[in-house]
């Protein structure tokens, strides 16, 4: 009787106790290579970490005289930040496709981060002795245009190890460093800024950027033996088993063998395709609603109290933020969802807007930060739905990572400006920006979600006229 994939035929007794062998013996392979690869991705979490403090760490010097000391004026500051992502906006396309023309992320990567740790370091120097406005735009410029490779680069290695329904996990994973980052960032500042004024002559705030870009460059040179490459150029560390294993299994989660393309092929293929750019500008609009986080500590200091205070009172939010990042993405991971996590999130991180305009009550305004930080388990469900609807090539999907975050980091650069000194203490007008953005950003994933509807739809009523097996599916 002829039969396909679909409708396999019935096997012999004998050859059942084989089959469950096979599969057991799959299952164990599986097992040790993902504990592998886990071990090997985890510095990613710390790399992310002492990345975003490098970039946030500005903020908290804010609250030690940085300002006062380069004579910042107007929107000045609000330039200094907002110059750092003009880098990443420049740099993260060009990046991941020469990370994908390479693939030794566990080379190019480390590089980069040595070169930013330096220029971190740089900026406590160079801004004493150049013009001081210029001086800083300078390094924070160059900052950006080095930390560019480092998150969408991040992404696209753990999309390479990991599949669809294991990666919103992962990604949580990776992105805790951010919140990590803004907890534990804030005690290292309130230690650094409390106890280093003054010494060898320099500013406490000064001695926040040479401490942790000599941070950041020991840990760099300690993740070029642990960071991994792809499943195709890893060697060493995997037995050959576990390395066809790891090809195999991102064959199968997409369906199909991985064609592969040249990194123009790549960029021709990611700029032509409408999801990319829809994705691109849902996250502009979600950048501008967690521009927040960029000043963090200056909103924590309109409750009225002391420059260590309010930056040790900046950790518990964080802390919050993470435990439910972690909690929301292994559940979205577990059921295979992306939008409804996402939107809840958000929707609790709008109320926090809605609570913190309302009112200048200490404890209400202390509680609406945790509904606000909690917000970043949204924005990472966001980031695991972009990445598992990107379709292959792997070229394609590169380009398509940091062209997301690239258009993105449009939202950064709003968001800088969203936060005046005039509107400050009750930043109501702020809030309500971020309650716009917050809401756009959710209509278009919602619409986004309706286009994926249509497209399994189509899909699966393709493979029921041709009678081929269940192929690619979107996650919704």
């Amino acid at each position: 009787m002829a039969y396909n994939d679909r409708n396999p035929p019935l096997e012999d007794d004998e050859d059942q106790p084989l089959l469950l062998s096979q599969r057991s013996t799959r299952e164990v392979l599986e097992r040790n290579l993902l504990r592998k690869v886990d071990r090997r991705m985890s510095i990613l979490v710390l790399i992310y970490i002492l990345n975003f403090i490098d970039r946030n760490n500005a903020s908290a010097a804010r609250l030690r005289g940085f300002e006062e000391d380069l004579n910042l004026h107007g929107t000045q500051f609000a330039s200094i930040l907002s110059v750092l992502y003009i880098g990443y906006i420049i740099m993260q396309i060009p990046s991941n496709m020469f990370l994908d023309y390479v693939g030794k992320p566990s080379l190019y990567l480390p590089i980069c981060m040595i070169i930013w740790g330096g220029i971190s370091v740089m900026t406590g120097f160079t801004t004493k002795h150049v013009p001081h406005f210029f001086g800083a735009v300078c390094t924070r410029f160059f900052l950006g245009f080095v930390e560019a490779a480092f998150f969408p680069g991040a992404l696209f290695l753990i999309s390479k190890w990991y599949k669809r329904t294991e990666l919103s996990q992962r990604t949580a994973l990776l992105a805790c460093g951010s919140l990590v980052s803004n907890a534990f960032g804030s005690l290292i500042a309130s230690a650094i800024l409390d106890s280093m004024e003054g010494r060898l002559g320099y500013a406490a705030w000064r001695w926040l950027f040479f401490i942790e870009g000599s941070l950041t460059v020991v840990v760099a040179i300690c993740a070029i033996f642990i960071l991994p490459d792809f499943p195709e150029t890893s060697f060493g560390w995997l037995t050959p088993a576990e390395q066809a294993l790891a090809q195999r299994r991102m064959q199968e989660d997409h369906g199909s063998v991985e064609d592969e393309k040249e990194p123009i092929s790549g960029l021709q293929l990611a700029l032509t395709d409408g999801k990319v750019w829809w994705l691109a500008i849902a996250l502009i609009f979600f950048n501008v609603s967690l521009s927040f986080n960029a000043y963090f500590p200056t909103l924590m200091s309109t409750l009225g109290y002391s420059t260590m205070i309010t930056l040790l009172l900046c950790v518990p939010p964080w802390v919050f933020a993470t435990v439910v990042a972690v909690g929301v993405s292994r559940h979205s991971d577990h059921t295979a969802e992306r939008f409804w996590h996402l939107s809840g999130s958000f929707l609790v991180g709008i109320l926090g807007f809605l609570l913190a305009m309302s009112t200048m009550n200490v404890g209400a305004r202390y509680i609406s930060l945790f509904f606000q930080a909690q917000s970043y388990a949204g924005f990472i469900c966001f980031l695991a739905w972009a990445s598992g609807s990107v379709a292959r090539p792997p070229a394609k999907r590169a380009v398509a990572l940091a062209l997301i975050n690239t258009v993105g980091s449009l939202g950064n650069v709003v968001g800088s400006y969203v936060w005046p000194k005039p509107w400050e203490p009750t930043y109501s007008k702020s809030f309500t920006l971020c309650i716009l953005a917050s809401a756009t950003g959710l209509t278009m994933c919602w619409l986004f979600k309706q286009h994926l509807v249509a497209l399994n739809a189509h899909e699966e009523k393709r493979e029921v006229e041709i009678g081929s097996e269940r192929g690619y599916r979107y996650l919704l």
